[in-house]
C-alpha cells in the first residue's frame, strides 16, 4: 500500500487519529502519559535493519521477487515517521498523526498495536506470579482448543491478521507457532512482516479501506467521487502489474460496489468480506461474478470481520463447495483472554486509527455496518446518496 501511495499520491497531507470505539475502555487511565510517549517516540527512533531491508528487497512475495522498486526502498530506509500529537481529554487520549499521506499512513499499525500492549501491562502489573501463570496457562489452552477444532477441517485457508489488537508482541509470535504446529499448510502466514520474516512464513495480507478513502476525500465532485473507488483499483493494478488482486469492496457499500464496478474488476482474484453480514456479503460476491460471466470456484473470498473459530466453520461449510473460502483471522486469534482477568480487564476492544483528512478534506467511511461508519454527519449523508447506498443492518462491533 505505501508503495502504490508513494508512486501515485506522495504529496497528499492526511492526518490520522485514533478512534476508541469502546469508549467505557478507559485509556488514559489505564496507561500513563509518559510510558505511552516514550513507546511513541521509540518508534519515530526505528529504521531499517540491514537485514529487514534485504530480506524485502530481495524476497519473493505473493509469487514475485523483487516487489518492492528500488526508488521506494532507498526512500523507506532512510524514512523516519513525521511528529505525533498526544492530549488527555478525560478517560481517553486523543492520539493524531499528520504528514504526507506514504509517511503518515505507516503510523497506523505501531501505534494500535502499542496502546494494546500498554494496555495488556496495566493489567498484568496487578497480577502475582501465580496468577500470571494460570492466566497464560489458560489463554494457550483456549487457543490450542480452537486449533484442535479448525485443523480437522480439510482444505482450511487462513491467515493471521491480528498485529493491529493483539495482547502483546510476544503473544502473536506464540500463535503463529501455535497455527504453524497446529494447521501446517492450511496456515497460509501472517501480516507480521517481523514474524513472517523471523518464521520463514509467507508475508499476506490484502489493501485497506484506507486508500478509497482517501481517494475520495479528495475528489472534486459528485461524478469524480463516483469513480474514487474504481480509481483506486486502477493504480493499485498497474502498481503491481496484476498481482495482488484482492478486492476490498465495502467502504462505500458493498452492493453498490458491485452494481457499479467495471467489468475488468471482475477478472480479479477474489473478494474480502470485512463488515456486515458476511454471508449475504459472499452471496453478492458470488451473484455478481455470474453476472459477469465468471467461475464462482476458480475465485477467492475473504473473510476477515470478527472471527473467531465457530464463525469460521461456519463460514467454511456454508461456501467451501462453492468458491475458494479463506479466513484473515484477527483479534480473537491474538488477543482472546476473555474471561481469563478479573472483571474481564483483558477482554479485546474495538481501537482504530483512522484517516480522518486529505488536503484539509474530510474522509468518510460507510461500512457495511452503520455503526462502523465516520466522517461528517453532512458528508456521510451526500456518500450514501452518491453510492446508493439504502438501508442497511446494525451489527455489534466487538473489535
Amino acid at each position: 500500500m505505501c508503495q502504490s501511495v508513494f508512486h501515485n499520491r506522495p504529496d497528499v497531507k492526511v492526518t490520522f487519529s485514533l478512534i476508541n470505539r469502546s469508549s467505557q475502555v478507559p485509556l488514559a487511565r489505564l496507561i500513563d502519559e509518559g510510558e505511552l510517549r516514550e513507546q511513541l517516540d521509540h518508534i519515530r527512533s526505528l529504521s531499517l535493519t540491514r537485514g529487514e531491508s534485504t530480506w524485502l528487497r530481495g524476497n519473493t512475495f505473493y509469487g514475485k521477487r523483487q516487489m518492492f522498486r528500488p526508488d521506494f526502498m532507498e526512500w523507506f530506509e532512510n524514512l523516519q515517521l513525521p511528529p505525533y500529537f498526544l492530549e488527555r481529554v478525560g478517560d481517553q487520549y486523543e492520539l493524531t498523526f499528520e504528514g504526507s499521506w506514504p509517511e503518515v499512513m505507516l503510523w497506523e499499525i505501531p501505534a494500535l498495536a502499542v496502546l494494546m500492549e500498554l494496555r495488556s501491562r496495566a493489567v498484568l502489573d496487578d497480577m502475582k506470579r501465580f496468577e500470571l501463570q494460570v492466566l497464560y496457562a489458560r489463554a494457550a489452552t483456549k487457543l490450542w482448543e480452537k486449533v484442535e477444532r479448525l485443523r480437522e477441517v480439510p482444505g482450511l485457508r487462513i491467515a493471521d491478521f491480528g498485529t493491529r489488537r493483539r495482547h502483546s508482541f510476544l503473544w502473536q509470535d506464540w500463535c503463529v507457532q501455535a497455527m504453524v504446529e497446529g494447521l501446517g499448510a492450511g496456515f497460509t502466514g501472517t501480516s507480521n512482516c517481523l514474524i513472517a520474516k523471523n518464521r520463514d512464513l509467507e508475508a499476506i495480507g490484502t489493501n485497506a479501506h484506507e486508500l478509497p478513502m482517501v481517494y475520495a476525500a479528495l475528489a472534486e465532485d459528485d461524478e469524480t467521487l463516483a469513480r474514487a473507488p474504481y480509481d483506486v483499483l486502477a493504480d493499485w493494478h498497474e502498481e503491481h502489474e496484476g498481482n495482488l488482486r484482492i478486492i476490498l469492496p465495502d467502504t462505500y457499500g458493498t452492493e453498490g460496489f458491485l452494481e457499479h464496478a467495471p467489468d475488468w474488476l471482475a477478472g480479479w482474484t477474489g473478494i474480502r468480506i470485512d463488515s456486515g453480514d458476511p454471508v449475504r456479503g459472499a452471496e453478492n460476491a458470488i451473484a455478481w461474478w455470474k453476472a459477469r460471466g465468471e467461475d464462482p470456484m476458480q475465485k477467492l473470498v475473504i473473510f476477515s470481520d470478527g472471527l473467531d473459530e465457530d464463525k469460521i466453520l461456519e463460514l467454511y461449510e456454508m461456501f467451501h463447495r462453492r468458491v475458494r473460502v479463506s479466513f484473515g483471522w484477527g483479534t480473537l486469534l491474538t488477543n482472546d483472554f476473555r474471561g481469563l482477568a478479573p472483571d474481564d480487564a483483558l477482554a479485546p476492544f474495538s481501537l482504530v486509527c483512522k484517516a480522518v483528512s486529505a488536503n484539509g478534506r474530510p474522509t468518510v467511511k460507510l461500512s457495511d455496518n452503520p455503526n462502523k461508519a465516520m466522517g461528517p454527519a453532512d458528508e456521510i449523508a451526500r456518500y450514501k446518496r452518491v453510492f446508493h447506498v439504502g438501508k442497511q443492518e446494525r451489527r455489534e462491533v466487538v473489535v
